[in-house]
């Protein structure tokens, strides 16, 4: 088991690697928290304006989610240290690195977030490529 704050006020996290189970890589099978909730809704790669950042570049999206994820966790009080879970919706797994290498910028890839990623026809808007929302635990 790993804490992912020392119990100064902020939040904990513990990753929980479960027998039976292969080990994971990338992403954590069990993180258990102890606060309040913040549900962070499906952020995509729409800039302050609503215009799209990085049409046709999955690279450039999954930077300007991640980026999103930041503003949104910064408007609650967390940071992407709190997030106990990220669940990614593409339209081609084949984005996975690029969503992965912008996430690693963000997370502390020793103890990453539980996640979960699912190839979907398509988001609400066909320019976009990736959706990405957040669970988060703060301190009661």
């Amino acid at each position: 088991m790993h804490d992912a704050h020392d119990g100064s006020g902020e939040s904990t996290l513990t990753h929980i690697p479960p027998d039976g189970i292969a080990p994971a890589q990338g992403y954590s099978h069990v993180v258990v928290g102890e606060g309040r909730l913040v549900v962070i809704s499906g952020q995509v790669a729409l800039d302050e304006k609503g215009d799209v950042v990085g049409e046709g570049d999955p690279a450039a999206q999954a930077r300007q989610v991640f980026e999103n994820l930041a503003h949104c966790l910064a408007a609650s009080g967390a940071t992407f240290a709190d997030v106990a879970k990220l669940s990614y919706f593409v339209t081609d797994v084949a984005f996975l690195p690029a969503i992965r290498a912008a996430r690693d910028v963000h997370v502390d890839v020793r103890r990453p977030p539980a996640s979960t990623a699912v190839q979907v026809a398509a988001l609400y808007r066909p320019e976009l490529l990736i959706e990405v929302e957040a669970l988060a635990v703060l301190p009661r």
